[in-house]
């Protein structure tokens, strides 16, 4: 797939496949279509009691879109926990460009002004691609991912996809929706005209997730 564009990219989001790569240093990217989705519902999002405690203590500064080379970075590295990662050199250099463009975004967990943790992903009308989060600090990667939640719920986004559903994710509610079930769904939330909120509307979104009476624990 050596002839992938950021403009070929989005098309293929909009139609509902995206790409990855057998491991970091495979330099080719194959597509993928998941016969059964993972998707984060932004109404129906559960808050464990102690994430909560976490987001009320301010235990870390969020960015967004402070770091995004840094973030991506992040998600791509080696780890014990994971020793493979599916984010070569052309996926970093394809979602760099799209961030420029205004398409991708990264929201981000500091802490002693050092990056600790974060996500990334692409917004494209009313919905939004979760790619990948990583994680130097506990919590981290989880109150990225509360923050992520509240600013997409200001923003009037429908739509939170994040692929495949793990473990960690299911701690928040992530639902597996067939196919067609998720192409409806997408369908409806491309025609939304929905915003990704700039980083210093984060705070405010996120205590306003924490009074939410739709905020499930």
């Amino acid at each position: 797939m050596n002839g992938l564009t950021p403009e070929l990219l989005l098309r293929a989001y909009a139609a509902g496949i995206f790409p990855m790569a057998d491991s970091a240093d495979d330099p080719e990217l194959y597509w993928v279509d998941p016969e059964r989705r993972g998707v984060l519902p932004l109404d129906r999002f559960h808050l464990p009691h102690r994430l909560r405690r976490v987001l009320r203590n301010g235990s870390f500064a969020i960015g967004v879109d402070r770091d995004f080379a840094g973030v991506i970075a992040g998600c791509a590295e080696a780890t014990g926990a994971r020793p493979q990662t599916w984010i070569n050199r052309q996926i970093r250099a394809l979602y760099t460009e799209l961030h420029r463009q205004g398409h991708a975004h990264s929201v981000e967990a500091w802490r002693s002004n050092e990056l600790v943790g974060g996500l990334y992903g692409v917004a494209l009308g009313g919905a939004f691609f979760g790619e990948s989060m990583f994680s130097r600090a506990t919590n981290a990667s989880k109150v990225a991912l509360a923050h992520l939640v509240a600013l997409l719920r200001t923003g009037g986004f429908a739509l939170l996809d994040v692929q495949f559903v793990t473990a960690h994710l299911q701690l928040f509610g992530t639902a597996e929706i067939p196919r067609a079930q998720y192409r409806a769904m997408l369908e409806a939330a491309l025609k939304l005209p929905a915003h990704f909120p700039a980083g210093a509307l984060a705070g405010a979104a996120v205590a306003e997730l924490l009074q939410s009476s739709t905020l499930t624990s």
